[in-house]
């Protein structure tokens, strides 16, 4: 959960006038361990959260998937220099489902 600004200011404030970390954390509604990071800090502003940089690129994969779709992961992983692990990731959060084996009435 990220906090207000003026919200983190106010629990410095009171810390530094003379009130307690642990103090701070129960009348302003933080835990404690958010009052020792801010103390720490320079600047009070959020941290930017983002994904992660992946090894993988998904934009690549879905774009070979669909120039070769009869190659079978351990190929497609050898390609792109990853473990099968990674392609599965990928393709179930892509939404591409596996090669279907045709059945024959």
């Amino acid at each position: 959960m990220t906090y207000s600004v003026d919200l983190r200011k106010r629990v410095i404030a009171f810390v530094k006038n003379g009130g307690g970390k642990a103090e701070a954390a129960r009348r302003f509604g933080v835990a404690r361990s958010c009052v020792y990071d801010w103390l720490d800090r320079s600047d009070l502003n959020p941290k930017k959260q983002g994904r992660r940089k992946r090894k993988l690129d998904w934009a690549a994969v879905h774009r070979h998937i669909e120039t070769h779709p009869d190659l079978l992961l351990r190929e497609r992983a050898a390609i792109f220099g990853v473990r099968i692990y990674s392609l599965q990731y990928a393709c179930k959060h892509m939404r591409i489902s596996h090669k279907k084996t045709l059945r024959y009435a």
